[in-house]
């Protein structure tokens, strides 16, 4: 029978001295990628971002929209206690004629004008038929029952008129649209032309 050291386990190995390296345990093997992962929690994350995602969202189309309510409520509002005049008020297509002065309130030149502004009285285009020049017109400003425009010029064959101007227009008590253009020659000089488009 075997005594209580010699039912020790490993107690033969002991005795007999190191373990030769054929009975040593298999080399452990080493791999240059990391181990699969897990799957069992990648579809709660998906769930997670989508969800959140969704609520980011839902917060800022409501918080657009309700902000922009705001805003052009306001801005309706204001228009409507000031008095202002409405968009519609503006468009159609205008002529008249214009005097021009300059700075020191010279008369310069009477000329006519041809003005359409579409619908909406964001944009426009114009006519100098003396001078034989065409531009467009693009809404710059509105303030209470004026609106103004920055005109471009888009044709000038006689390189007689400015490239571009300001038009202020408000209605008048006929129905009609008080004009008034504002530029800078190519010289330096500011020029004035009011008149009545009709």
């Amino acid at each position: 029978m075997h005594t209580a050291a010699e039912l020790e386990s490993g107690a033969e190995d002991r005795r007999e001295g190191p373990a030769s390296s054929a009975t040593a345990a298999a080399p452990v093997q080493l791999s240059l990628w990391p181990p699969p992962r897990s799957t069992r929690h990648s579809g709660r994350r998906r769930r997670q971002i989508a969800v959140l995602a969704a609520v980011a969202l839902t917060v800022v189309v409501v918080g657009g929209g309700a902000t922009a309510w705001a805003l052009l409520s306001d801005g309706a509002e204001e228009a409507a206690d000031e008095g202002g005049a409405p968009a519609d008020v503006f468009v159609g297509s205008w002529s008249g004629e214009m005097v021009q002065v300059d700075t020191e309130g010279e008369h310069v030149a009477d000329w006519h004008a041809e003005v359409r502004i579409e619908e909406g009285a964001e944009r426009g285009s114009t006519a100098w038929t003396t001078f034989s020049c065409s531009g467009t017109l693009v809404l710059s400003a509105a303030d209470n029952d004026r609106r103004v425009y920055a005109y471009t010029e888009t044709a000038d064959p006689e390189e007689r008129c400015v490239e571009d101007a300001e038009l202020t227009v408000w209605p008048d008590a006929d129905g009609g649209l008080k004009a008034e253009w504002s530029s800078i020659t190519r010289e330096g000089t500011r020029m004035i032309s009011t008149g009545d488009l009709d």
